[in-house]
């Protein structure tokens, strides 16, 4: 174990790539570079709120001292450490963006780990870079919460994701417009350390393609497959690598489906080339179940981005990225058969994960197809909260034998009292579905411990992050050392205070129900 203070970092990546190494904060294209170096600005008292013990401990790194805390605030870089910024560009919303890179996070370094592999550290909120345009590079308290919780949580729910390794406050201020509406105000400022074995997006290679910079374009796509797809070689490497995001896109999104998150900004900016959940801004889990829920209010009236839209969004980024890589392939034709593989793989992955979700031996013709496609229409409709439902079908009782019993059984899961259509409904797709059950080829034993695997119990809700955020900001840390807690141990009864659904009053409340892109 070794202390951010005293670890000799690797920096392989500005060693390798064409970098502006003046250190200007100016905002400005950056034209020929992949990257600007950027020197954390200090802050007036960094504190430490929260250490991923376990993150640590994987990745080989000592608890913090003094020196380490100063580290994590921006204050201190040593020698070893070449802090910079990313450039890169993006489509958002459905539009190409342009230039627009790290603007308020700064890599230190890459961290060697016990296994041999290296991890990129990074702070997120530590000052401002060349892309930060007009922002000051600052984060506040309740974005950065809601980062190292929701990184953390994710992770322990099985979903590939960016990790957080700390969260520091600053003892500074920082204005916010939280909702654009011209009122800005003073509010704690803070700062995540993020982890992960690289933060390259889309976005990367999308920008060096727009600017015809082939050279730097074939040198990352490389290096990205030479030290994360090592396993890939030949004359068709960049076509197989490409393959390989597309399948690991793919899961991502099966994985946010089967547990009800939405990213709410999904932007090629936003899409890891290594299938990692990236940027957690203003995201949620779904309470009620509706696939037409965006918790982003800059995605309104469209909801290009809501729930039940992310698989498309993802094939249409895909998209994206196979134009950036045209230049590569000789044989485009190939490459857009590539990209088309991901609706193969995405609907085998789904059905897959719907089969554990439900307890089934698999999805294996049309009527467990059909099947499926009830349960999503139902629930559409009736909108119970989707976590509570799919524990109480878990224990579905095999006696419950009218529309009455059923709705009383389900209650706890339920925000309205559903039409009488769609009571039936239920009730029809309940019984269709326990004649299913009845006809699986694995034990009821073992159909149980799929569901219990796939279905989590102890979910992140934005009103208990809104309701930790407000303590925090007091000075109390009760709640949010609970919620630290409970994430890591989502699929077990273990925390069972948190099972339940939101609260009426957390339905129209800022910060529970829809949040802005403002940190």
């Amino acid at each position: 174990m070794k202390n951010l203070s005293s670890k000799l970092f690797k920096t392989t990546f500005v060693d390798t790539f064409p970098g502006d190494d003046s250190g200007s904060t100016l905002p400005r294209q950056t034209l020929g570079v992949l990257y600007s170096k950027a020197l954390p600005t200090p802050v007036a008292k960094p504190q430490l709120i929260a250490w991923s013990a376990e993150l640590a401990d994987s990745l080989g790194i000592a608890e913090p001292n003094p020196q380490d805390i100063q580290i994590l605030g921006g204050n201190l870089v040593t020698p070893t450490m070449y802090p910079y910024a990313a450039c890169y560009g993006g489509h958002q919303f459905g539009n190409w963006a342009g230039q627009l890179g790290d603007g308020r996070a700064i890599t230190l370094g890459e961290w060697e780990i016990p296994q041999g592999n290296t991890w990129e550290l990074q702070l997120k909120g530590a000052g401002p870079t060349a892309y930060s345009r007009r922002a000051d590079g600052r984060a506040v308290l309740r974005s950065s919460v809601r980062e190292y919780l929701m990184s953390e949580a994710m992770h322990y729910l099985g979903v590939p994701t960016t990790r957080a390794l700390a969260l520091i406050t600053t003892g500074d201020k920082v204005a916010r417009d939280m909702f654009y509406d011209g009122r800005a105000a003073d509010e704690p400022g803070a700062i995540v350390m993020r982890a992960a074995p690289s933060f390259l997006r889309f976005g990367n290679f999308e920008m060096l393609a727009s600017r015809n910079e082939i050279d730097n374009l074939t040198q990352l796509v490389d290096w990205t497959i030479e030290h994360f797809y090592p396993h890939i070689e030949g004359e068709d490497k960049v076509l197989r690598w490409f393959g390989e995001v597309v399948e690991r896109t793919a899961t991502m999104i099966v994985e946010w489906l089967r547990v009800g998150f939405v990213h709410g900004v999904m932007n090629t900016d936003n899409m890891s080339v290594l299938g990692l959940t990236i940027d957690y801004g203003p995201y949620s889990f779904l309470d009620n179940y509706d696939p037409d829920f965006t918790p982003n209010t800059t995605d309104l009236p469209g909801k290009r981005y809501a729930f039940g839209q992310q698989a498309n969004i993802a094939y249409w980024n895909l998209s994206r990225l196979a134009n950036a890589l045209v230049p590569l392939i000789s044989d485009a034709d190939k490459l857009e058969r590539q990209l088309k593989t991901y609706e193969e793989v995405y609907w085998r992955k789904y059905y897959a994960m719907m089969a554990n979700k439900l307890g089934l031996d698999g999805i294996k013709d049309d009527d467990d197809i059909a099947l499926v496609a009830k349960f999503e229409n139902v629930l559409t409709a009736i909108q119970p909260d989707m976590t509570i439902f799919y524990q109480l079908l878990i224990d579905l009782p095999t006696d419950i034998a009218t529309e009455k019993d059923m709705l009383n059984y389900f209650f706890s899961s339920l925000y309205a009292k559903p039409e009488q259509a769609d009571a039936t409904q239920l009730y029809t797709l309940l019984k269709s579905y326990q004649a299913r059950l009845s006809a699986n080829t694995c034990t009821r034993e073992e159909s149980l411990l799929r569901m219990r695997k796939a279905n989590p119990r102890f979910i992140l809700r934005n009103y208990l992050l809104h309701m930790a955020i407000e303590e925090l900001q007091k000075g109390e840390n009760q709640l949010f050392l609970k919620l630290q807690q409970a994430l890591k141990d989502p699929y077990s009864s273990s925390h069972n205070e948190f099972f339940e659904m939101r609260p009426a009053w957390a339905t129209e409340q800022a910060g529970c129900s829809m949040l802005s892109c403002s940190s």
